[in-house]
């Protein structure tokens, strides 16, 4: 059997890749066009007039009062204040990793220096508007235009109609998508740039039977893919321990002859094998004809698009969502309906008018032409005759009625501006809030309009912390460089710096190590949902001050005096916060930074000694000195004792049993001579 080439084999996943998308899309299309539509009618001036609806009235006024609008943007707002912030936790949730912290402080950087708000800020409002936006997540050099600098960031894009572009694994069930197997990224481009940069005609692509759902190939533009494949295989790993008790791990596929005779040369036997699963995320750019290019395997292991969802469930088995704008559609319809009507009939005479027979008008037209301006005193018709040529008195022959409007418009348009009112969540809560209004009111009304973006915040939390589990991924791969010092932001904005990669030495183990790696790295993402509104930040702090009274101990009452200038808003705090904040890590209520603990043993270090602790300390020295010298005298005049009791039973055993009793006597004579003389407690020592 002949070998495959690199080009049968790019053709056949470009078949498969053509069939997987015509799937995706045949079975989305329904939810997608919702989505689209969702977004023109609440974005684009006109287009709640569009189709079916929008025919019946070709003829008449068709105003727009989107009032959906206005409730979408509110949510945005109520995101935009309030940030959602990555958190890196150890496996073992150890507070004090500096790995984790730098983590963060390079996340954060990474999302500054790429305007990664523009991406969530853009994803979120489709989502909001549509029901379904993405970003992505990307590595690129840090200076394209150095050939001397390979060092890489990574960067966080906006995806813009992510509900027409990105299209995820049917299987894949989870909402951050992490379970995919495969994505596509849409691309349009226009046909004569594709034709160039490519040298592809498209008129010349052979039909496909899988595109018939899906057309590559528009008026002006051509469809461009990225196409993300997940790969995965399991390895199997075998560890083996030497004589020395030192373990290794390799690779099945590794062990080589002279491998095994290295391990062989150290006494080592294997103990353990395990089978490992890999991952690793290919990507290719595709047409509607051909597999453009191979890019090989990316940065990290995940597929590097994040999908954001507005509300999102289950029905029959396949996948829906909806945002704030499509149950609000038909009550803003039917709203535009109505002011139509209303201006139609506001758009006729006010006012009743005479009809009149030519002849009655003929030669007084400019008079009542005029009167509207004039306001002429009297109007003037001419005079009818008779038959037999008599003037005859007549008035007008009848005249038109100004139109009315009818009972059921009028309690219709009632019950539309209720029902906006009723599915845009109420947007005239706020409006309750009145001057003099206690704080507890104020909170209550904002906690009622805060749980309405409640599902949008949560959604986008999860979406966020997917961004983060990706960032990380791309990180190990990406930031490898030794002692590589790069720019870091902390949680409260201040810039920082970050060393990677920089080699450290075990003063115990004598081992070398890196500090700062990120090439290991297994952290658990949390995120940080910001307060849900400035009110609630107010609430925060009249807590905080309320609790002040409630303690007599002046530290306590110090750290909540704290706290509360923490959370108070105003121009000009920012001073103000960050000198509050040392005050905290001195206290040791806050963790201190890396930067914090190193400026905190420097101030230490440079500290001038108080004369008066000085003097203090020499006392307290001089007093040591004394005591234990009188404690060296006791303890020389008890050696000194009990060397007389030595001797004097060495003497005893040397004269006769006659005389023993008579050197007993005199012996403990002398015992108790010396013992009234020793200070307390020498007797018992003796003894």
């Amino acid at each position: 059997m002949a070998r495959k080439t690199k080009a049968d084999t790019l053709a056949a996943i470009h078949e498969e890749a053509l069939t997987r998308f015509s799937d995706l899309q045949s079975v989305t299309q329904s939810e997608r066009t919702q989505c689209v539509e969702d977004r023109r009618f609440v974005s684009i001036p006109g287009a709640q007039w569009e189709g079916p609806w929008g025919d019946q009235f070709e003829n008449k006024p068709r105003p727009e009062v989107n009032k959906v609008q206005l409730s979408v943007i509110r949510i945005i707002n109520e995101y935009r204040n309030n940030r959602i912030d990555v958190e890196f936790i150890p496996k073992d949730g150890d507070a004090g990793d500096a790995t984790a912290d730098a983590c963060a402080d390079l996340y954060r950087a990474d999302c500054e220096d790429s305007c990664a708000d523009e991406a969530y800020d853009n994803a979120f409002e489709e989502a909001v508007w549509g029901g379904f936006g993405a970003f992505r997540l990307r590595n690129e050099y840090e200076d394209e235009h150095d050939p001397d600098n390979d060092r890489q960031r990574v960067r966080i894009d906006p995806i813009f109609d992510a509900d027409s572009t990105v299209f995820f694994d049917l299987n894949a069930q989870k909402q951050d998508k992490s379970d995919a197997k495969f994505c596509f990224l849409l691309t349009p481009m226009t046909r004569a740039a594709y034709i160039d940069q490519y040298d592809d005609d498209p008129s010349a692509w052979p039909r496909n039977s899988h595109a018939t759902s899906f057309d590559w190939v528009q008026a002006d533009y051509v469809y461009l893919a990225e196409y993300y494949r997940v790969e995965e295989k399991r390895e199997t790993w075998l560890t083996f321990v030497d004589v020395a008790g030192v373990e290794a791990k390799i690779r099945e596929v590794d062990l080589t002859d002279d491998k095994l005779d290295e391990l062989a040369s150290v006494g080592a036997a294997e103990v353990a094998r395990r089978s490992i699963k890999t991952r690793k995320v290919r990507k290719y750019v595709m047409s509607g004809g051909k597999v453009l290019s191979d890019d090989g395997y990316i940065a990290g292991k995940c597929i590097p698009v994040i999908p954001v969802y507005g509300k999102r469930w289950y029905v029959d088995g396949i996948e829906r969502y909806s945002g704030h704008v499509r149950l609000q559609k038909d009550a803003q319809r039917l709203l535009n309906m109505q002011l139509s009507r209303l201006a139609e009939i506001g758009s006729k005479s006010s006012t009743a008018k005479p009809i009149f027979t030519p002849e009655q008008i003929s030669g007084h037209e400019y008079l009542w032409s005029e009167d509207g301006v004039q306001d002429y005193p009297f109007l003037l018709i001419n005079a009818l005759t008779d038959t037999a040529g008599n003037p005859v008195l007549s008035g007008p022959v009848g005249e038109t009625r100004p139109p009315e409007i009818p009972p059921a418009l009028a309690a219709l348009l009632q019950f539309t501006d209720q029902a906006l009112v009723d599915l845009s969540g109420n947007q005239q809560a706020g409006e309750e809030m009145q001057q003099n209004m206690s704080g507890k009111a104020v909170e209550l009304i904002q906690s009622r309009l805060d749980m309405q973006s409640f599902i949008y915040m949560s959604n986008f939390a999860k979406a966020v912390r997917r961004a983060g589990e990706v960032w990380l991924s791309m990180a190990a791969d990406v930031y490898v460089e030794p002692s590589r010092k790069m720019k870091g932001v902390r949680a409260d904005g201040a810039k920082t710096t970050v060393e990677i990669n920089k080699p450290v030495m075990d003063l115990d183990t004598g081992e070398s190590y890196s500090e700062v790696d990120l090439s290991d790295a297994k952290y658990d993402v949390a995120v940080d949902v910001g307060p849900a509104s400035s009110s609630r930040r107010a609430a925060v702090v009249r807590a905080l001050t309320g609790m002040m009274g409630l303690t007599a101990d002046p530290e306590t009452q110090a750290v909540l005096g704290a706290y509360a200038l923490m959370n108070m808003e105003g121009e000009g705090l920012k001073d103000l916060r960050d000198w509050n904040r040392k005050k905290l890590v001195k206290m040791g209520v806050v963790e201190p930074t890396k930067d914090e603990a190193k400026q905190m043993q420097e101030a230490a270090q440079n500290v001038q000694p108080d004369p008066n602790a000085q003097l203090a300390a020499s006392l307290a020295n001089e007093a040591d000195a004394k005591a234990m010298k009188a404690q060296a005298d006791t303890q020389y005049a008890i050696a000194k004792t009990q060397e007389a009791k030595a001797n004097a039973l060495e003497t005893l055993a040397g004269i006769d049993n006659a005389r023993q009793e008579q050197v007993l006597k005199t012996a403990d004579t002398l015992n108790r001579i010396t013992s009234a003389a020793q200070p307390p407690g020498v007797m018992g020592e003796m003894r």
